[in-house]
């Protein structure tokens, strides 16, 4: 373990402990084997990955710690990057082995009437200069409402309500020649090195699927997908229903998107504009069965709510399981929050876009991989800091489950986020983010969280 990085006081010692617990509990060591990761001669693949992994919380790059002679690793520059642009190593299963081991010791902890989901969207990984980055691209920020230098980072990860776990990604460029600014290499066709490159310029709500075929094939299971509007759109609700899942998604006020409602094909602001609306305290204001596709039809059921900043506002959510109550649907919508929390973490405290700035999309996608092994390690010791019966059996059978988001939560959660969506598209404001995010680092254990802020305040 690559402990010269880290200090060497109580905090320190305790970020030790924590980080070779978890390459022990979880066997990281043999998970970077089964994902080609190995070494026949010289520094072991783990050390180095030790290395890349806990290089966050010591404040300064390696280039720094070289620079101030505060290096002491036994493996050179070189070394590091060779295994960093390694085209061999795959990062999308290993995400995929490792979340799903971290899953295995959450999911005993959570009743069998627990709702968990995936969730899936895309934050924009911002490049200042993209001239010689392979894949570097012109990517639209629906934020910002420009084009940005950089890549959409898609991700899929896992909830129970109350702890979010990544599970893959991929660094998405675009698929456009005009909008492609890198180099484009052009490795054998049959190698991994040319899969991960063309899962790169696919369209995005193709990998979206590709990563859900994969976290299922990798053993993960959920009750529903969550997602939001910019990939809510009829063929992408019967794409996810074709591989066995259930979506929850809320619906782009599009014109041109169309739902059969009583024998006709109507947009949802017809639907809603000709059905009548329930009055006084309801949680919602309308429910309906729709029915979506062309070809291949399935049930659905719309519920639209009134956004209470605004009165004259609603946004609209569709189920692709009609069974399940409106306010069930609301409540498991608000468990989506959680990607944001995740996206915000990870640039502003685990350094995800400011670290690597390798030209290699090789290192790049090897990059957000650590970032994402950061992510589930303090995950993991938040829910053991938090929940009781993680200290044995004793504590399993006489302490309760930690509690569920309620459908207040919810609703409020999807409340704030209207705040900021003028085109009807689920994007919170910077200081809503900032609550969430002071939230989620308030609850990690004290030396994590003081680690983390520290090196922060040093970068």
């Amino acid at each position: 373990m690559p402990n010269s990085i880290i200090t060497q006081d109580q905090e320190g010692q305790n970020l030790f402990n924590a980080i070779s617990s978890f390459f022990c509990t979880f066997k990281v060591g043999d998970l970077l084997q089964k994902c080609n990761a190995r070494k026949e001669k010289g520094v072991p693949v783990l050390t180095i990955f030790k290395y890349k992994l806990c290089n966050v919380f010591a404040g300064r790059s390696m280039y720094m710690q070289q620079k101030t002679g505060s290096f002491r690793e036994s493996f050179s520059k070189n070394t590091f990057y060779r295994f960093l642009n390694n085209p061999k190593i795959n990062w999308l299963r290993f995400t995929t082995l490792l979340s799903r081991k971290v899953a295995d010791a959450v999911e005993p902890l959570t009743g069998d009437d627990r709702v968990n989901a995936f969730v899936v969207d895309d934050s924009l990984f911002e490049r200042t200069s993209c001239k010689k980055t392979e894949l570097g691209s012109r990517i639209f920020d629906h934020v910002s409402m420009r084009y940005r230098k950089g890549y959409r980072l898609m991700t899929l990860g896992w909830t129970d309500g109350n702890t979010f776990l990544p599970i893959n990604g991929c660094l998405l460029s675009s698929s456009k020649e005009t909008n492609l600014i890198g180099p484009v290499s052009r490795p054998d066709g049959r190698s991994l090195a040319a899969k991960r490159r063309e899962l790169a310029q696919m369209k995005g709500t193709d990998v979206m699927i590709e990563l859900m075929k994969t976290a299922l094939l990798g053993g993960h299971h959920a009750d529903y997908v969550l997602f939001d509007t910019w990939f809510s759109n009829p063929a992408q609700l019967i794409a996810v229903r074709s591989i066995g899942l259930d979506s929850i998604a809320m619906i782009k006020k599009s014109s041109r998107i169309h739902y059969e409602f009583e024998g006709e094909q109507l947009s949802i602001s017809k639907i809603f504009g000709i059905c009548k609306k329930r009055r006084g305290r309801s949680k919602y204001l309308l429910s309906v069965s729709v029915m979506i596709g062309k070809e291949e039809k399935i049930p659905a059921k719309i519920v639209c709510v009134r956004n209470k900043k605004n009165k004259k506002d609603w946004i609209a959510f569709i189920c692709t399981n009609p069974e399940m109550s409106e306010e069930e649907i609301i409540r498991i919508y608000g468990k989506r929050w959680q990607i944001e929390v995740f996206f915000k973490t990870c640039k502003s405290f685990l350094n995800l876009v400011t670290e690597c700035h390798s030209l290699s999309y090789d290192a790049l996608t090897a990059h957000v991989a650590i970032v994402f092994t950061r992510y589930l390690m303090i995950s993991m010791d938040q829910r053991r800091n938090e929940d009781e019966r993680t200290l044995g059996e004793i504590f399993y059978f006489l302490t309760d489950e930690l509690a569920d988001i309620t459908f207040g939560e919810s609703f409020q959660i999807i409340i704030n986020a209207m705040l900021d969506t003028i085109r009807a598209v689920l994007r919170p404001t910077e200081e809503q983010l900032q609550l969430f995010m002071d939230m989620f680092i308030g609850h990690l254990p004290e030396y994590v969280r003081t680690t983390l802020i520290r090196a922060t305040l040093a970068a």
